[in-house]
């Protein structure tokens, strides 16, 4: 600041030098992320595939029902079949409701950012958030269809040197059935794998 005085009327003039090295740092956790159109899209294609899938995976085990009658040693023997009726093929039903919900709130965000104009992936912190939810709804997607694929396999094979025999015989539909909602589970899995590759490569450009 430099100031110049004339007698009584004083005239001060004030020059005032910006400020050296005030450049101003982001945080890593909150930067904003760069507009990437094709990840936008790959998103919302594998989101809703995820979904998709996981609704197939629903609706199939819970159709699965059927009566049939089986005979052992000459004695018929009526059979029932329900999804209810196994601890593991209700964890599939159960986990293939979550996923789709979790897919479903994925895709209403993507949505409503969409609207507003702005990134997908906002932040660093988000890619973050989206990775672990991703990852942690692919391996229980992945655990649930195992767990309901040893169940579906012994019921189509029986139990070796014992006299239970393969009860997908006289139960077709509800093998099948439950084939086609395991096979289902594992494609959504897949799709769920596939976002925290898209995740990953969000976080790399962030």
């Amino acid at each position: 600041m430099a100031s110049y005085g004339n007698g009584q009327n004083g005239l001060e003039l004030g020059i005032q030098k910006p400020a050296m090295g005030s450049n101003t740092v982001l945080d890593p956790t909150t930067s904003v992320a760069p507009r990437c159109p094709r990840l936008d899209l790959a998103m919302v294609v594998t989101r809703a595939a995820a979904l998709l899938m996981a609704l197939l995976s629903m609706s199939l085990m819970i159709s699965a029902k059927q009566r049939g009658s089986l005979i052992i040693f000459g004695i018929e023997i009526t059979l029932y079949a329900n999804w209810s009726f196994s601890d593991s093929l209700e964890f599939l039903v159960g986990i293939s409701a979550a996923a789709a919900a979790y897919s479903l709130a994925q895709l209403l965000l993507i949505a409503h950012k969409a609207l507003k104009k702005i990134p997908v992936v906002p932040t660093r912190r988000y890619a973050w958030m989206l990775l672990a939810g991703d990852q942690v709804f692919a391996y229980a997607m992945m655990s649930a269809g195992s767990a309901a694929a040893a169940v579906a396999n012994l019921n189509r094979t029986g139990i070796q040197h014992t006299a239970l025999p393969n009860f997908c015989k006289p139960l077709p539909r509800f093998c099948d059935l439950s084939a086609a909602s395991i096979a289902c589970a594992f494609v959504s899995c897949s799709f769920l794998a596939t976002s925290t590759i898209i995740d990953v490569i969000w976080l790399s450009n962030l």
